[in-house]
This record gives C-alpha cells, sequence and structure tokens, in this order.
C-alpha cells in the first residue's frame, strides 16, 4: 500500500468542506433570485445535494447562510467591475463604465442579479458589490473635476434606485435592448452629476472590455 503523503487527508477534507459550502451558498442565491427568503433548510440542502448535519457545519442558521450569499453575490460582482475597469484612469468613464456593464449582468447573470435585486433596499449603503466602489468612483471625479456633487450619498441613493429599477424593467421586459438602456441611463446619471452632455454621449458610447471571461450563471430571466 502506498504511503499517503503527509498533510494530503487535511487537504481533501478542507476541499470536500469547501465544495460543501459552496453548493449551499449556490443554492441559497438561487433560492433568493427566485424571491424565496423563507424556503425551508432541508429543501436548501437538497436543492445542494448536502446531508441536514452538513448544513450546520457551516452555518447555523438560514438566515446566516443567506447573508453569505448576498454577501459573496456582491463580492463576485464588484470583483469583476474592478477586473474590467482596472487600465481606466478617467474616474467619470470608470463609473459609467462599472454602471453599463452592470445593466448588461442582468441579462447575462440573472441569478446573480436577481439576487442583487432582491436585497435593493441595503445596495446603497452595502460595504461590498457595487455601492462602495460607486461612491469611490463618484468621489474620485468629484475630486478630479469631473462630477458636480454636493453630496455623495445623496448622489449613491440616486445610482442605487436607477439599477434596481434599470435590472427590473430589463426582467420584466426581455424584449428591450439591455445594453441601450443601460447606456442611456448611465449618460443620464452622467448628466445628472455635471458632466457635459457631449461629453456623457462619448463615454457612453465607448467600447467596452469583452465579458468573454464574465461569469454566465446559465440561468433563465
Amino acid at each position: 500500500m502506498t504511503p499517503q503523503a503527509p498533510g494530503s487527508e487535511p487537504n481533501r477534507l478542507e476541499r470536500r468542506k469547501a465544495r460543501t459550502r459552496a453548493a449551499l451558498v449556490s443554492a441559497a442565491q438561487a433560492m433568493l433570485a427566485e424571491g424565496k427568503p423563507n424556503v425551508p433548510i432541508l429543501e436548501i440542502t437538497q436543492a445542494a445535494d448536502v446531508g441536514m448535519g452538513s448544513f450546520y457545519n457551516h452555518f447555523q442558521s438560514r438566515e446566516e447562510l443567506f447573508q453569505a450569499a448576498i454577501e459573496e453575490a456582491l463580492d463576485r460582482h464588484g470583483a469583476l467591475l474592478d477586473l474590467l475597469c482596472e487600465d481606466v484612469d478617467d474616474p467619470a468613464q470608470v463609473f459609467a463604465q462599472s454602471f453599463r456593464l452592470t445593466g448588461r449582468l442582468h441579462r447575462r447573470s440573472p441569478t446573480l442579479s436577481k439576487v442583487l435585486l432582491n436585497d435593493g433596499l441595503n445596495l446603497a449603503s452595502s460595504d461590498k458589490g457595487l455601492a462602495p466602489r460607486a461612491r469611490r468612483d463618484i468621489e474620485a471625479a468629484v475630486s478630479a473635476g469631473r462630477f458636480q456633487v454636493r453630496d455623495p450619498e445623496l448622489a449613491m441613493t440616486i445610482v442605487a434606485g436607477a439599477t434596481i429599477c434599470l435590472g427590473r424593467l430589463l426582467h420584466d421586459n426581455p424584449e428591450r435592448d439591455d445594453a441601450e438602456a443601460a447606456d442611456q441611463v448611465a449618460e443620464d446619471l452622467l448628466r445628472m452629476f455635471g458632466l457635459p452632455p457631449g461629453d456623457a454621449h462619448e463615454i457612453c458610447r465607448r467600447p467596452l472590455p469583452a465579458l468573454i471571461d464574465a461569469p454566465r450563471d446559465g440561468t433563465a430571466a
């Protein structure tokens, strides 16, 4: 019998635990996307194909799992925006590009989108995902003289409302062009924040980075 490599069993155990946790989080995100925040834990574990005991090895309650599911969805979205905007220097363009990409992800990653939308009331104040990045970009654009915004918190309220309503519109109207809608709302926001109309229009017509490496969840809208 071949001797087991030192540390191989713990590594296998950790990988198995990570897979179980990921399956639970993914199942919870699907439930949230379907608007089922009160689903029994048993239904979640069945969807994740794990045992009930495994659930309590990772989470103390359904609410704790759902909070983790929301936070991981926000982190995933925010990390993607950072990656796709890392080569842009103009904070006004970073803001617009992030918003335009988010508009497109409502259709590309509908489960992620619906998790964000179903937690919409907390979107503006969240310290994860879109909100802190949008606030950072707004403040940077103000400092650079690109935006004329007196109160970034109020500006964030406007951005959060536009994000939620745009996402809901795109889900409710699958025939609408998501790219055109996202670009038009982004242009209107730039103008609202003090960018000259010509600049706002030109920024929102610039090519976007390819979403080929962005995650697709494959769920129907």
